[in-house]
C-alpha cells in the first residue's frame, strides 16, 4: 500500500487534481495520476484521468455519463474512482490551491475551523476563485472529516516584497485593515524560482522577471529568487489584461460607470471579471489561440494590447528590481505560443533581449541567443508539485515532532 497525497485546484465548474505517492519514507514524490472533472453543475460532465508510469502517460477511460450537481458530488466520485482503480493507494492528505491568503497566511497551513473562518473573510477579494477553493475544502470535511487538509496560497510567495511594494497610497487606517497589494500566481512563481535555483543555477544577485501568461496573467520580479514586485495586487483583477479580466484600470472609470451610466455593483463586477480583457477588446474570444487564428482586425488589436501591456510591465518591474538578467515565460500562453513570445521579445530589444527565432519556434528551454545580455527561457510551471511538496513537508514535520 502506497501513501498518497491528493492535490486539488477547484474552479467554478471544474476540479483539477493530481495524485502523488510518497517514496523512500517521504523523501520523494512521484506523480501517478492527473486529471480533471469538468462541467460540474451542467448536463455535460467530463471526468478525465491520465496515468503516469515508466512506459509513459496513459489516458484512462472514465464514465462520462455521470452528472455532478456540485463539487461535493464530484469529489465523492473521484474518491470512489480511486478506491476502485487505485486500490494500492492510501490517501493520507489533501493539498488545496487557495488563491487568497490575505495578511493572515504567509505559508501553507493545516486547515481547521479557525483557518476556514479567516479564508471565508477573504471571499470578496477573489470572488471568482476563493468560493470554489473553500467549497472543495468543506466538501472533504463532510466526506472524510479526519483527513489532513492543507491550504497552499497563491499570495504567500509575495510576502517577501519590500513594504513599499505592499502599500497603496491610501489612508493608513485602510492599509491597516488589509487593503494592500498581495500578488498572485505565487505557487507558479515558487516552482519556477526553484527550477532556476536547482537546474539553471542563476546567481543570487540575478534580476529575473517571470511572465505567467495564461487565462489569468501576471508578471513577477525576483531578486535572488525572492519576489520584489508583481503586477497583480489587491485582487486577481489587476495588472495585465487577461482572457476576460480587464487588468489595471483607472478607478475613475468605475466611478463614471456607476454614477453616469447607472451600473450596479453586480453589473460592474460582471463587466470587469467576465466581459473585459481579450474577450472585451476582440469581441470574439478570450482564448489567445482563437485570436491568433482569426483574421479579424479586433482580434489583432486585442493581441497588440496584450503584448503592449506585457512589455510595459516588464520595463516597470525591471526598474523595481534594479535591472534585468533573465526573462522566463510560463503559463498556457507563455509556454505554448511562440508568436506571443516573439512579439514581446521584439519590443524588449532595447532592454537587452535578443531572441533566437529558431529556438523559440521549436519551444526550446532557452530561447535567447548565446550572446543576449538578457537570457530568455521557456519553462513549464508545475503548481501541483509545489503543493504536494508543501503538504509532504507538513506531514514529515508532524511525524518527526510526534
Amino acid at each position: 500500500m502506497h501513501k498518497a497525497i491528493l492535490v486539488l485546484n477547484a474552479g467554478s465548474s471544474s476540479i483539477k487534481f493530481a495524485i502523488f505517492t510518497l517514496a523512500k519514507e517521504g523523501a520523494t514524490l512521484d506523480l501517478v495520476y492527473r486529471g480533471q472533472v469538468q462541467g460540474i453543475g451542467s448536463q455535460h460532465t467530463e471526468f478525465i484521468v491520465e496515468h503516469t508510469q515508466a512506459s509513459g502517460v496513459e489516458e484512462l477511460a472514465v464514465d462520462e455519463n455521470i452528472v455532478f450537481a456540485n463539487h461535493e458530488a464530484a469529489l465523492q466520485a473521484l474518491l470512489e474512482w480511486l478506491q476502485k482503480q487505485a486500490a494500492g493507494l492510501h490517501l493520507i492528505a489533501v493539498g488545496h490551491r487557495v488563491v487568497h491568503g490575505g495578511a493572515f497566511f504567509t505559508a501553507p497551513v493545516i486547515i481547521d475551523a479557525d483557518v476556514l473562518t479567516k479564508l471565508e473573510a477573504l471571499l470578496p477579494l477573489a470572488p471568482l476563485h476563493q468560493v470554489h477553493n473553500l467549497a472543495a475544502i468543506e466538501a472533504f470535511n463532510r466526506i472524510d472529516p479526519g483527513l489532513l487538509q492543507v491550504a497552499c496560497f497563491d499570495t504567500a510567495f509575495h510576502r517577501t516584497m519590500p513594504a513599499v511594494a505592499q502599500t497603496f497610497a491610501l489612508p493608513r487606517s485602510l492599509t491597516a485593515e488589509g487593503i494592500r497589494p498581495y500578488g498572485f500566481h505565487g505557487l507558479s512563481y515558487e516552482y519556477i524560482s526553484r527550477v532556476l535555483l536547482d537546474d539553471i543555477q542563476f546567481a543570487a544577485e540575478d534580476r529575473v522577471i517571470i511572465a505567467h501568461l495564461g487565462h489569468g496573467a501576471s508578471l513577477c520580479a525576483l531578486v535572488g529568487g525572492r519576489s520584489v514586485a508583481t503586477t497583480m495586487t489587491f485582487t486577481p483583477l489587476d495588472g495585465l489584461p487577461m482572457a476576460t479580466r480587464c487588468g489595471v484600470l483607472d478607478p475613475g472609470v468605475l466611478l463614471y460607470l456607476m454614477t453616469e451610466k447607472g451600473m450596479t455593483l453586480d453589473a460592474v463586477t460582471d463587466l470587469l471579471y467576465k466581459q473585459s480583457g481579450l474577450l472585451g477588446v476582440s469581441g470574439i474570444s478570450g482564448d489567445m489561440r482563437e485570436l491568433l487564428a482569426s483574421d479579424q482586425p479586433h482580434a489583432a488589436e486585442a493581441i497588440e494590447l496584450f503584448v503592449y501591456r506585457v512589455v510595459r510591465e516588464v520595463a516597470s518591474l525591471a526598474a523595481a528590481a534594479g535591472g534585468l538578467h533573465m526573462l522566463v515565460f510560463t503559463g498556457g500562453i507563455g509556454e505554448h505560443s511562440s508568436i506571443i513570445r516573439q512579439l514581446i521579445c521584439q519590443q524588449l530589444r532595447w532592454l537587452g533581449v535578443s531572441l533566437d527565432a529558431t529556438a523559440n519556434t521549436r519551444g526550446a528551454r532557452q530561447i535567447s541567443k548565446a550572446d543576449s545580455p538578457v537570457s530568455v527561457w521557456c519553462i513549464p510551471t508545475n503548481e501541483e508539485l509545489v503543493i504536494a511538496q508543501h503538504v509532504n513537508s507538513i506531514i514529515q514535520t508532524t511525524v518527526n515532532r510526534n
